[in-house]
């Protein structure tokens, strides 16, 4: 069967953009030591990563500064459906790490 038939249909979802700060965010988050789930083409608004650590984890979407940098509807709607802590929006390394538990260089 044609995919781009199926697409055309809304059955088949291509894989989900990545702003252009997600790559050096993610690799980042891991030398910090966090492990890093990549989301990002999951679709309905779910967040681009799911970061954990010992004793904590966090949904976080991938912002980038410059550009269209606008939280979208499904977005909205995933947030207010999700029942566990509420997805958290960075723009760059120093936001992620933060949103992590790091707020310096020495570590948590």
């Amino acid at each position: 069967m044609d995919v781009s038939a199926l697409a055309a249909y809304g059955r088949v979802r291509r894989r989900g953009k990545r702003d252009g700060n997600h790559v050096p965010i993610v690799r980042g988050l891991r030398a910090a030591g966090r492990s890093v789930r990549e989301l990002h083409g999951v679709g309905g608004g779910t967040p681009d990563l799911l970061v954990g650590w010992p004793g904590g984890m966090v949904l976080i979407e991938v912002k980038n500064p410059e550009g269209r940098n606008r939280i979208e509807k499904s977005q909205v709607k995933f947030a207010d459906e999700w029942k566990g802590p509420p997805p958290v929006v960075v723009r760059s390394l120093a936001e992620a790490l933060a949103a992590t538990g790091i707020t310096s260089a020495a570590g948590p």
